[in-house]
């Protein structure tokens, strides 16, 4: 129903439009024309079971940010801390005050392009990614009808490849960072756990004797910054390992050193001075960029060990199934896509072992070759 009316700036028409529920909500136009268009497109929306509230629409962003963020309660922690991180520092300055109902596709866009300007592409994109999550709630939820996030252009993510330490500067290193937590770095480097996985083992996590360790709970970030024991990311995650003969006796020789023994099974391996679960920032700035830095591999990040890990076990030949069970991915494309880096030896073994299969056949042409030109 549009009912005319005179104001002292013109005359206005107010659309009344019935709301499934019986409610009323009422729009004002400056034209009978566009009053006309927004009742037919309300009552055919409303017809085709489409029709959104226009009133949610109103809701600003921050608003309907704050109830994604709380809309899973299985969501990790840390996953959470990182979220709420993107959505406080990086979307919600920007249009956070904005109705959800009037952010356009460009709107995003000059967002996606101001963050491309100060940050790497990679934290571009994780923040539209939460960015967009959000949208996509409101869509579920009937707020809006489409969500903005189409046809957004991303800068690409380029990898780059990591330095892999070599054999002998792991040796430094762990010598550098003492014997507290050196078996961190021999840890890392020849069973390819994360820092969160090496920081929460416990004397109940090995078997020395089976030569075995157990990987079941991790160390990480909680809500607020605080730190956190949960299980590992995922269910491959979950794993037991066999360690190296040579890795035994270092882990012994820490135990011992600690007065550790089998019956402090809930015990940490690796702690802070006070004798607490070590906390990662504090970690890395007293314990490893120091040592770093000390020989020289201030760029080389603990994740570098993981890498290293995983590349040394496909280099050396072992298959990328157990290379997966191993460094705990659901998903063996991770094991090669993301870790496995070439190493310079066996890329020249590759080469010569190729150059070898055409060297034969190669002589063979060229003795012909001769033989014809004679």
């Amino acid at each position: 129903m549009i009912k005319a009316r005179k104001t002292e700036s013109g005359m206005r028409y107010d659309v009344r439009i019935r709301r499934p529920d019986g409610t009323v909500y009422n729009r004002t136009f400056k034209t009978k024309k566009e009053a006309e268009r927004f009742e037919r497109a309300e009552i055919a929306a409303r017809d085709r079971g489409s029709w959104i509230d226009p009133t949610l629409a109103s809701r600003r962003l921050a608003e309907v940010a704050a109830d994604w963020l709380e809309s899973n309660p299985g969501k990790r922690e840390s996953t959470y801390e990182r979220d709420e991180i993107a959505l406080r520092v990086h979307v919600v300055p920007s249009i956070g005050d904005s109705p959800i109902g009037a952010i356009t596709p460009a709107d995003i866009q000059q967002l996606v392009n101001k963050w491309s300007t100060t940050m790497a592409p990679r934290s571009t994109r994780r923040n539209y990614g939460v960015l967009r999550a959000v949208l996509a709630m409101a869509v579920e939820r009937d707020l809006i009808a489409r969500s903005p996030c189409r046809g957004i252009k991303l800068p690409k993510v380029t990898k780059t490849k990591r330095h892999l330490p070599t054999t002998d500067q792991i040796a430094e290193l762990a010598a550098a960072i003492g014997p507290d937590y050196g078996a961190m770095v021999w840890i890392g480097a020849m069973l390819g756990l994360r820092w969160g996985e090496v920081a929460g083992l416990r004397v109940g996590s090995f078997d020395l004797l089976r030569r075995t360790m157990t990987v079941s709970e991790q160390i990480s970030r909680g809500k607020g910054g605080r730190r956190l024991v949960a299980e590992p990311k995922s269910e491959a995650g979950h794993r037991t390992l066999t360690i190296p003969e040579s890795l035994v006796g270092l882990l012994a020789t820490h135990l011992d050193r600690r007065d550790l023994t089998g019956a402090d099974d809930g015990a940490y391996v690796f702690v802070s001075p006070k004798g607490q679960p070590l906390y990662y920032t504090s970690w890395r700035r007293r314990v490893w960029q120091p040592a770093c830095e000390s020989v020289g591999l201030a760029d080389l990040g603990f994740h570098d060990l993981r890498r290293l890990n995983a590349s040394l076990l496909i280099a050396t030949g072992v298959d990328v199934r157990t290379a997966q069970s191993r460094l705990g991915h659901s998903d063996p494309r991770l094991t090669l896509d993301i870790y496995a880096q070439t190493l310079g030896d066996s890329d020249k073994a590759a080469a010569d072992s190729i150059g070898q299969v055409f060297e034969a056949k190669k002589d063979e042409t060229e003795t012909g070759g001769d033989e014809q030109a004679g």
